[in-house]
Formats: structure tokens, C-alpha cells, sequence
């Protein structure tokens, strides 16, 4: 999918950001499966391409750094004028007590998480605003709503995509684009693997919290996505949508 591919207003491809972890995988497959062109952009770009090649025909890899302002720029330029879906699954999560929390952890999530999505955004938007049909979905945390101990600088980056998404969705509306956050909460995938390594017995007490009694999976989450990056989500934007077995309810 090179720059410039197809008439902005017939682009129907999508990037998927973080395309080589649990979630962003999911949702890529999805969106293949509806028909999609699909770019897997990733800091991991051999896994992202791996994945690609399983996908088939329809799916593509891209080295992006979200922490890289360059590599941000260099990426949309390569899928500008090609997509009508932008779906930002990309993050960094660090768990430990705030006070023992160190500044450049800090920055890390901050480039990661917020200031790296705003910027691929910034670049993107005005090719997507031409389609007058962009699909702008953003994958926040279900912690960063309702709190969690261990990542308030995590949860501090990930809540900051609520209010540029919902500030974003009012400037954008006219041009029949939607803009909606996702929230995971507990999802079985390698994140969660991680630290329920590092704290073994957690995982018991944390499924004894989830009204439904289970981890979610990154398939149930890429459900959502998927509708959210469709045709049939036309009137829905502006809106953060928990995907967590009932911890958090609004």
C-alpha cells in the first residue's frame, strides 16, 4: 500500500499501530477478513511482516517508532491517501509504585501512548477528513478510568487519549469522521502474561474481581474495533467503550 494509492475519497484501507502485538493482531485479522487492505505498523516490524504473511495478499508490515518523530512521519506518508481507518493499538505499560517510578519511564509512556498517536494523527487527518467516512479508533485501558495501583503514569498517558479523542471528535464531525476510544481491561495476552510472572498468585485474585470471572481475549476486544473502524459506526463518536467483563460499568 504505497503513498497515494486510490482516490482519497475511495480509500478503504487501514493501519493498524502496534499490528504485532496481542490486540493489534486480533483487530488486523478482522479487518482482513471484512475485505480490508490492512497495514501492520509496528516497532517490531519482522513480527508485524510475519504476521502480515499469514494474513495474506491483503496485509502489509510498516516499521513505525512511535517514540521516533521522523518514523511517525515517514509512516504516514508511505499510507497517506490510502486508508480510511486508523486504528492506534500501539502502547507502553510499566507497573510499579508511583514513588519508585522514574521520569524516564514517565517520558517513555508519554511518547508512546499520547504524544506519538497525536502526532501520527496530526499527519494523517487531513487525507482522512477528505474520504468523508475515516474511522479513527484509539485503544486506551480500562485502568486508565477506573485507576489501578502500579500505573499511574501509565494510566496518566493512556487517560490523555480521552480527552484529545473526544476534543478531536467535535472538530472532525462534519467531515463525517468518528473518533472513539476503547478500554480494555484484563485481556490474556502476553502484557498480562508479564505481570502476573512478576507477581505470581494474581492472576486467581484479579479473575475473583472480574464480574464474569475470566480475562477477556483479544478477539472480543478486536470485535468491537472492528464495528467501531466500519461503515455501520457512522453515528457513534467521541465515545469511550470498556471492554472488561463488568469491572468497570458506566
Amino acid at each position: 500500500m504505497g503513498q497515494g494509492e486510490g482516490a482519497a475519497g475511495g480509500a478503504t484501507g487501514a493501519l493498524v499501530t502496534g499490528g504485532a502485538g496481542d490486540i493489534g493482531r486480533a483487530v488486523a485479522r478482522r479487518l482482513v477478513e471484512a475485505g480490508r487492505e490492512v497495514v501492520l505498523a509496528d516497532i517490531d516490524v519482522t513480527a508485524a511482516k510475519a504476521y502480515a504473511d499469514e494474513l495474506g495478499p491483503k496485509a502489509s508490515a510498516l516499521h513505525l517508532d512511535l517514540t521516533d518523530p521522523d518514523s511517525i512521519e515517514e509512516a504516514a506518508l508511505t499510507v497517506r491517501g490510502s486508508i480510511s481507518a486508523l486504528v492506534q493499538c500501539a502502547g507502553a505499560a510499566i507497573v510499579e509504585p508511583f514513588l519508585d517510578s522514574s521520569v524516564e519511564h514517565w517520558d517513555l509512556m508519554h511518547q508512546v501512548n499520547l504524544r506519538g498517536p497525536m502526532l501520527l494523527t496530526r499527519h494523517l487527518l487531513p487525507s482522512l477528513q477528505e474520504t468523508q467516512s475515516a474511522r479513527l479508533v484509539f485503544v486506551s485501558s480500562d485502568g486508565a478510568r477506573a485507576g489501578a495501583a502500579g500505573e499511574a503514569a501509565y494510566a496518566a498517558s493512556k487517560s490523555g487519549l480521552f480527552g484529545f479523542a473526544k476534543s478531536l471528535a467535535r472538530e472532525v464531525a462534519r467531515h463525517g469522521v468518528t473518533v472513539n476510544v476503547v478500554c480494555p481491561g484484563p485481556i490474556e495476552g502476553r502484557m498480562v502474561a508479564r505481570a502476573m510472572a512478576e507477581h505470581p498468585g494474581n492472576l486467581a485474585a484479579l479473575e475473583r474481581a472480574i464480574p464474569m470471572k475470566r480475562l477477556g481475549t483479544p478477539e472480543e476486544v478486536a470485535a468491537l474495533i472492528a464495528w467501531l473502524a466500519s461503515p455501520e459506526a457512522s453515528y457513534l463518536t467521541g465515545q469511550l467503550i470498556s471492554v472488561s467483563g463488568g469491572i468497570t460499568m458506566h
